[in-house]
């Protein structure tokens, strides 16, 4: 929902992301999606799309997991292996540059878990800075490149987690239904109290489930961060 990191980094409270070159700057999106996607016993886990990084690195801080990363953005891949190498576990994270759509041979291993905070303003009017068209909109990277190419690197038993807007809940969840995965859990997420959801974050297997529905309000009636939001992001955030 907004992008927190204006300056050219964003401290957290184990590691630093630098954002000069990539186009995406660390957002709430992000770290929701990092904070919330369901571990588990995960060995291996990939981001697509990853831009900064900010999301493997807090897959990394989360579990003791083999971390891969790739985005088809070169400075913002490069900028990846800089945040990366400067975290403390650079042994573990890697990134590729690499279009997710042709990179089949390129990531031959099977993940566990698949983390996207993918592009998604569909049909809106692309911006002058083509790096940040680039990031935004799904031209690269459309939700059936995205669910196909997660379908054929994962596991058997793996999970596919993103965070998309609230609008795109429905069209996602039947892509992702074609391309075989049924949601297991869902968290409705509602920016401030008495205001409708905005995002949605959903977690995909691939057997058919009853999915556990929840909500997630950052803000409180009077503008001050709830509980929940605290308790999700407390190992991260700074302030909290």
């Amino acid at each position: 929902m907004g992008q927190m990191g204006r300056n050219n980094w964003f401290e957290f409270k184990q590691f630093r992301v630098e954002q000069e070159r990539a186009a995406m700057k660390v957002g709430t999106d992000g770290v929701l999606l990092g904070a919330w996607a369901p571990i588990r016993d995960a060995k291996r886990i990939l981001d697509v799309g990853c831009g900064t990084g900010l999301i493997a690195l807090m897959m990394a801080q989360r579990s003791d997991a083999a971390v891969d990363a790739i985005e088809i953005d070169k400075p913002a891949s490069d900028e990846a292996q800089l945040n990366f190498s400067q975290s403390p576990w650079s042994g573990r994270l890697r990134v590729f540059h690499a279009d997710f759509i042709h990179s089949d041979r390129l990531l031959a291993e099977r993940y566990d878990l698949i983390v996207s905070n993918p592009p998604f303003f569909v049909n809106s009017l692309k911006t002058a800075d083509s790096t940040l068209s680039l990031a935004r909109h799904n031209d690269t990277l459309s939700f059936d490149n995205l669910l196909i190419g997660s379908a054929n690197l994962l596991n058997k038993r793996g999970r596919l987690c993103v965070i998309l807007p609230h609008s795109s809940f429905i069209e996602f969840k039947e892509s992702a239904r074609l391309a075989g995965f049924y949601l297991k859990s869902v968290a409705h997420v509602i920016p401030q109290e008495g205001k409708p959801p905005k995002r949605i974050l959903m977690e995909f297997i691939n057997e058919n489930s009853l999915p556990a529905h929840t909500e997630l309000i950052l803000l409180d009636e009077s503008g001050c961060y709830t509980e929940n939001y605290k308790h999700l992001t407390k190992e991260f955030y700074t302030a909290f």
